[in-house]
C-alpha cells in the first residue's frame, strides 16, 4: 500500500517559489537603492542640493519604503499560509478521526476502511485497486460490504 486516506497533499512548487521571488525583487531592489543612494550622496558633495537631487532623494526614499511594505506584505502571507496549513492539518486529522469512527460503527475491516478511505477521496475503483495492490474485483467487494 503506497497510500493511505488520511495522507496529506504536499505544498505545490508554485507557492513555495512565491515568496522566493518576492524575496528577490527585495535583494534587487535593496541593490538599487543602494546605487541610488551612493548617486545622491556623490551628487551632493559635487553640485550641492538641486531641484533633481531632491527629486532623486524622494524617489529613492520611495523605493525603500517600497521594500519595506513587500517585507510585510511577505511576513504577512508566510503567516497566513502557515495559520492556513495548521487549520487544513487539523481539519483533515478530524475528517480522519469521524471517518473512523464512522467506519467502526459500521462494523468495516480494515481491509474495507482503506478502501472506502479512498473511495471518499473520490479515486476511482482502477486506481485503489493498483494503490491496494489488489484486484478491482476485490475493491468491488469491499465497498459492497
Amino acid at each position: 500500500m503506497t497510500d493511505s486516506p488520511s495522507s496529506t497533499c504536499p505544498r505545490s512548487a508554485t507557492s513555495e517559489a512565491r515568496p522566493l521571488a518576492l524575496i528577490a525583487l527585495m535583494v534587487v531592489q535593496g541593490f538599487c537603492a543602494s546605487f541610488f543612494l551612493s548617486d545622491v550622496i556623490s551628487d551632493a558633495l559635487e553640485t550641492g542640493v538641486t531641484l533633481h537631487l531632491a527629486l532623486e532623494v524622494v524617489a529613492n526614499l520611495a523605493l525603500i519604503a517600497a521594500i519595506a511594505v513587500e517585507a510585510h506584505v511577505l511576513l504577512m502571507m508566510l503567516r497566513r499560509a502557515a495559520h492556513s496549513e495548521q487549520a487544513l492539518s487539523v481539519a483533515q486529522g478530524a475528517m480522519a478521526d469521524l471517518m473512523q469512527a464512522r467506519f467502526a460503527q459500521w462494523g468495516l475491516t480494515p481491509s474495507e476502511a482503506d478502501v472506502a478511505g479512498f473511495t471518499i477521496k473520490g479515486f476511482a475503483i482502477v486506481e485503489v485497486a493498483t494503490l491496494r495492490g489488489s484486484s478491482e474485483a476485490t475493491v468491488k467487494t469491499h465497498l459492497n460490504a
